[in-house]
């Protein structure tokens, strides 16, 4: 059972967010920059990453490596709980693959479609 308090909750919810798996995923390989990681994605502002950034690092998934350069860099990566989640994010990905076409076509029938 799924309740309010429910620590399985928790996992629903910092997986359903849109961008927080795209992003932990992005990080898989090792440290990125921000714009390395927009460009990789496409379609999300910088603002959008940077709050989607500020959330998995508020949540203990990724860590922020400022570097004392001109220009400033700095690099975002993913800790050891960051990484426990690459899994259960492939395993959505794998299903979402072999299925795309079954809920489009579910959503093309809309309204039409008896329930």
């Amino acid at each position: 059972m799924f309740l309010s308090d429910c620590q399985a909750r928790l996992a629903f919810d910092l997986i359903s967010n849109t961008w927080n798996a795209v992003v932990l995923w992005s990080l898989r390989h090792g440290p990125r920059r921000p714009a390395d990681l927009r460009a990789e994605i496409g379609g999300i502002s910088a603002k959008v990453l940077t709050e989607t950034l500020r959330r998995l690092e508020f949540n203990g998934l990724v860590t922020r490596q400022a570097y004392a350069e001109a220009p400033p860099r700095v690099e975002y990566e993913l800790t050891a709980l960051g990484r426990s989640l690459l899994e259960p994010i492939g395993v959505l990905g794998e299903w979402a693959f072999a299925h795309a076409d079954e809920v489009m076509a579910a959503q093309d029938e809309g309204p039409a479609r008896k329930l």
